[in-house]
């Protein structure tokens, strides 16, 4: 189904999100939706939980769409409020690293595209729903993937400098990755993969719903997000050099072919650990092992532009 008709549309509005006062942007763009007839309410988050609050909220009021500008953390809260509803999630992408507005191929902010609200509001308004799956992790849903491990570590430095990840951005994750590969050392791990058990020295586990694991590395090129099976990828070893070129590996993205790597496609990972290993989902920390992974068949709809690549589906959209 494609949304030309009127619709009633949630904007919720993560005012902390990304490195840019984006709400001039962000008024020209509603701007533009309510002169195609979209019909918009703005929700602005005060703290976690909120955008969760307010996608409940847009499903008792029979919106047809929920549109979230922030980044990829409010998505994950959202996605809890509409999950299992008809209710479609879209984004106006204003954080950091954008992986889902990039992973659809939207617009993000850039010094030669000062205009990239309006044109993802532009691509809202000629999108077409589509059922996908969601992964869960300790409770909390995730669009795009969760790590196991050294990415989770990195992740748990950075977020609690909120002030210092929006003054530095990118940067701020560069050097903790660089003093973590330092590090990280990993440890002994028991993971179960719909049945099938793996043990051995593990440093990373990502389990991705969707292809692009970061702003531009493709970790899962086959992965489908709505084939009802999240792509694993289990990376071992342990020393400072085999973690420096599992880094190497994953930005070159030639990780596919690393000898310490195994690849599975699945329905529910167990992670049990000797010691515990920090955990994200779509970026944002969510604890620590032991762990259940698994994926929600189609269980989301969400807005997709005519930018998002086919090769990222099963199916064929309705119309």
């Amino acid at each position: 189904m494609q949304y030309h008709r009127l619709m009633k549309a949630h904007v919720i509005f993560n005012p902390v999100a990304g490195q840019r006062d984006a709400r001039s942007d962000l008024d020209q763009a509603i701007a533009y939706l309510e002169s195609q007839g979209w019909e918009i309410g703005l929700r602005e988050t005060l703290g976690r939980g909120d955008a969760t609050t307010y996608a409940r909220e847009a499903v008792a009021m029979g919106c047809d769409a929920v549109l979230v500008a922030s980044g990829d953390g409010t998505l994950g809260e959202a996605i809890k409020g509409l999950l299992g509803t008809d209710v479609a999630l879209g984004v106006l992408p204003v954080g950091l690293t954008n992986v889902w507005a990039r992973q659809l191929r939207l617009p993000v902010w850039s010094p030669i595209s000062r205009h990239y609200l309006v044109e993802s509001a532009v691509a809202m308004t000629q999108s077409h729903v589509r059922r996908i799956d969601v992964g869960r992790v300790n409770g909390r849903c995730f669009i795009f993937c969760a790590g196991v491990g050294f990415d989770a570590r990195v992740t748990e430095l950075v977020e609690p400098h909120h002030l210092v990840k929006r003054r530095l951005g990118h940067l701020i994750y560069a050097i903790a990755t660089i003093a973590e590969v330092l590090a990280f050392v990993g440890t002994k791990a028991t993971i179960t993969i719909d049945g099938e058990t793996l043990r051995g020295r593990v440093l990373l586990v990502i389990a991705s719903n969707a292809q692009l694991y970061s702003g531009f590395v493709r970790v899962a090129p086959n992965a489908r997000l709505d084939d009802g099976l999240l792509d694993v990828c289990v990376f071992r070893g342990q020393g400072t050099w085999t973690m420096l070129s599992l880094v190497i590996r994953l930005l070159a993205g030639k990780h596919m072919q690393d000898p310490k790597m195994v690849y599975y496609r699945a329905r529910r990972i167990e992670i049990e650990t000797a010691t515990p290993l920090a955990v994200h989902a779509d970026g944002d920390p969510v604890g620590s092992t032991p762990v259940i992974i698994e994926i929600i068949p189609r269980s989301l709809n969400v807005l997709v532009p005519p930018s998002a690549s086919e090769e990222l589906f099963t199916k064929r959209p309705s119309l």
